[in-house]
């Protein structure tokens, strides 16, 4: 599966800076129809900013500074002023903290700070009954309060792996949730009367859009604005273009990057760039009629996960680039974008040496990452 869920603790803080300047990196790996190339690299700094997080997931970033980080066995966190606070938010829903579940993606309402709503993905039930919820609740600065539920996937499944859970907001407001398939269910990701391999859509009070591709075609879930996905790691919408972008962890092979439009269906299990993990052929197809081709893919896989589509000041020649995580090798890849073509690709940020669980791009302009472990870390990446 590819992604197993890392436990334990500590709490120790410190500060560690690694520097690297004008290095010349060359764009290993391969992108569908476009030719390796060497690159030039832009200069950054990168700081450790916290220790101490256990299994860290996610983060969000509040007007007044505050970061909050998800940790997958159940805590949210908050970072003040660069320490890690030491008492977890108090009243965070109970998740089930099993395979890859646990709490995980975290995001804010686009009023947040009118309504102080964030909204938080976790798995929920037992092993033998589980699926994933997305709740939305009012942050104190302390605690959670009003805690609602917004979504829940259906049917619920026994296997605590492949949820997706990863959530962005699009500029109407609607919230945008990743299903996974479940590992064991991936024939499900092309039925539309279920939420398998699915990414949904649904306002920011949970209910369905008029406006969702299969609102009136019963028996489709009116949820689902796009299919046939295996594992969505991420979910990302172009503050400029308003472009939706989204990451597919992929089995041996088969990694995706997919421009999402309301409707389609991007082929898991029809069509697929990857094996299983016995060696075998999933599908005879890369490609098959009905079914949308990935802007770019990874064969062999490099275990993606977390993404960011960077819009920040701090570095220019990077702007409208993608930023994906590699699991299996412990780096970021930068794709190069012309705005929804995937070019060449390049390596970056190796010298933290552990899992980049997450990536995100913070309202400084700088990239913050989440590496995983019982001491899992926040690492600042800035302009040199």
């Amino acid at each position: 599966m590819g992604d197993p869920k890392v436990g334990g603790k500590a709490e120790t803080m410190k500060m560690l800076t690694i520097t690297k300047i004008g290095r010349k990196l060359a764009v290993l790996g391969f992108v569908a129809s476009i030719s390796a190339a060497t690159v030039q690299a832009a200069d950054y700094k990168i700081e450790e900013v916290v220790n101490g997080l256990d299994s860290p997931w996610a983060q969000a970033f509040l007007p007044n500074g505050d970061i909050l980080v998800t940790e997958l066995s159940g805590q949210l966190r908050v970072i003040r002023n660069n320490k890690l606070v030491a008492t977890p938010v108090a009243g965070v829903p109970e998740s089930l903290y099993a395979g890859q579940g646990g709490l995980m993606d975290v995001v804010l309402h686009p009023d947040y700070a009118n309504n102080q709503l964030i909204y938080l993905s976790l798995s929920v039930g037992t092993l033998e009954a589980n699926t994933l919820r997305v709740v939305r609740a009012r942050f104190t600065g302390e605690a959670l309060a009003d805690v609602q539920t917004v979504f829940e996937a259906a049917p619920k499944r026994d296997t605590a792996v492949h949820y997706g859970a990863r959530m962005a907001f699009m500029a109407d407001k609607t919230l945008l949730i990743t299903n996974g398939d479940g590992f064991d269910y991936r024939e499900e990701a092309q039925d539309l009367t279920n939420h398998y391999g699915a990414i949904v859509r649904v306002t920011d009070t949970g209910k369905v859009p008029a406006d969702n591709p299969f609102v009136g075609k019963a028996p489709a879930q009116p949820e689902i604005w796009s299919y046939g996905h295996r594992n969505p790691q991420s979910i990302l919408v172009d503050p400029k273009t308003g472009a939706v972008f989204e990451t597919e962890h992929g089995p041996r092979g088969g990694d995706e990057l997919n421009l999402i439009e309301p409707g389609k269906n991007y082929g898991w299990p029809k069509a697929t760039y990857g094996l299983d993990y016995s060696g075998a052929r999933i599908s005879p197809y890369t490609e098959y009629e009905g079914t949308t081709q990935p802007t770019a893919y990874w064969a062999p896989s490099i275990a993606l996960s977390g993404a960011t589509l960077y819009r920040g000041t701090q570095f220019p020649e990077w702007e409208g680039d993608i930023f994906v995580t590699s699991l299996l090798f412990n780096n970021v890849e930068r794709v190069d974008m012309n705005g929804t073509q995937a070019g060449d690709r390049e390596k970056l940020f190796g010298e933290v040496g552990d899992r980049v669980r997450n990536i995100a791009t913070g309202p400084d302009g700088a990239l913050y990452m989440l590496t995983e472990g019982d001491d899992g870390k926040m690492w600042r990446v800035s302009a040199e």
